[in-house]
């Protein structure tokens, strides 16, 4: 599976009814488009309207066990962080948000249960 389609399957995932009933904090779980193949012009837009390298794909912005919030970097299986993504990682670590790197979907599923039932 490429990332595109784990992202996919993920939020599929978290669409499920029974999965809501759980966790309905998932209603707030984005996907940041940081990523894919743009023409010069597009790209040149992107990044004057603050687009920048490196930002994590997915974010929930849902306050658990002293984080502010949860941004998720997700690869597929056998992906790797650039340089650019691991700098936003610990980044935003540091400024009190849980980070993580998902390898497939099923991966970051769990990290956002895990996530999820931290206490507050």
């Amino acid at each position: 599976m490429t990332e595109a389609q784990h992202q996919s399957s993920l939020f599929k995932w978290s669409l499920q009814p029974e999965i809501r009933a759980v966790y309905p904090q998932l209603k707030l779980l984005y996907h940041i488009p940081n990523g894919g193949k743009r023409d010069p012009i597009e790209a040149k837009h992107l990044k004057d309207q603050g687009v920048k390298k490196g930002v994590p794909d997915l974010h929930l912005p849902v306050g658990k066990g002293g984080y502010h919030g949860l941004y998720i970097e997700l690869k597929t299986e056998k992906g790797r962080t650039t340089q650019f993504q691991n700098w936003w990682l610990a980044e935003l670590a540091k400024e009190g948000y849980c980070t993580a790197v998902c390898h497939g979907w099923k991966e970051a599923a769990e990290c956002l249960i895990r996530y999820l039932n931290l206490k507050n």
